[in-house]
């Protein structure tokens, strides 16, 4: 089932052309990383799904229903967190989550129930400080409960570790794959490896262009760049190792750095065999040689060059 699709959705701003052609689709129960640089589009994009950014061109449909802008009903669909959430500092965090409640016409038992439950979580339940005494990692947990008060069957982060810490980065991401088994989530991010931990499917955007979405794991299987880490007993490689790597013809690349050496090459199940001959025949000690794994920054860069 499709919880969110954009069909063919243009956004001018004068002759700036901020996003262009865009077409992708969320499928239920699913964690769409929502990839790109800086400036690439991604908040833009999120404004236009909640109806608070007119397209220029094309539709958007959440849960089957079609975005309007300035009409948000659709909203009653969608939980929201923003990179910075603000709130009133003077208030608990129970309180705050109260009045939320309130403002969105709930049930006073209800409500009652939801920031129980919600504050559990998200590891805020009996945390006695007001919020303007909040960390921001603390402030992030508080806008994921906030987010998650209507039920959302999607919810939206945009940047939502980007300013944090490790620590932080890891008990968000925690959550956030918690909340996947009740809702869809919609990830935006600069950050690949918080995608890599906890989305499934992603979409990475370029210069207001979607160039691909689709499988985490079958996109960096289709533009795997096939690499090997080789660490040497010596700092001084003989340049004659190095360019009979550069001869192979199924080598791409080699990055030499003090004592290591990084091969790109274009078939590794057929051809590491030929660099562990030549290391023999040439009599380079090694400490280590490690196959890595395609990671999605390596896909990332390939396709935005």
């Amino acid at each position: 089932m499709e919880i969110l699709r954009l069909d063919h959705i243009e956004k001018h701003f004068g002759d700036v052309r901020a996003i262009q052609d865009l077409t992708l689709t969320v499928t239920a129960h699913s964690v769409f990383g929502f990839i790109g640089k800086n400036g690439a589009g991604k908040t833009t994009t999120m404004k236009m799904i909640m109806g608070f950014l007119p397209p220029s061109s094309g539709e958007i449909y959440v849960c089957g229903e079609k975005v309007n802008y300035g009409d948000t009903k659709t909203n009653r669909h969608i939980g929201y967190l923003p990179d910075v959430p603000e709130f009133y500092g003077y208030m608990f965090p129970e309180q705050y989550l109260e009045l939320c409640g309130e403002i969105a016409g709930q049930k006073p038992t209800q409500i009652k129930k939801k920031v129980t439950q919600l504050l559990k979580l998200v590891g805020l339940k009996g945390v006695r400080r007001k919020i303007e005494g909040f960390s921001r990692g603390m402030k992030q947990r508080l806008g994921i409960a906030q987010a998650l008060l209507n039920q959302p069957k999607l919810l939206i982060c945009d940047e939502p570790t980007s300013a944090l810490d490790p620590i932080g980065r890891k008990e968000i991401l925690e959550i956030l794959s918690k909340v996947s088994e009740q809702t869809t989530i919609l990830f935006s991010t600069h950050i690949l490896s918080d995608v890599e931990r906890i989305c499934d499917r992603i979409g990475i955007l370029d210069q207001g262009k979607l160039i691909v979405q689709g499988n985490l794991a079958e996109i960096r299987s289709t533009y795997r760049q096939d690499t090997i880490l080789i660490e040497l007993a010596d700092q001084n490689c003989p340049a004659s190792f190095a360019a009979k790597l550069r001869s192979l013809p199924f080598v791409s690349e080699v990055v030499m750095k003090e004592n290591t050496i990084t091969i790109h090459l274009t078939d590794i199940t057929k051809k590491a065999g030929k660099i562990l001959e030549l290391l023999a025949r040439e009599q380079i000690p090694v400490i280590k040689y490690e196959v890595l794994e395609p990671s999605l920054e390596n896909v990332f860069l390939e396709m935005i060059k």
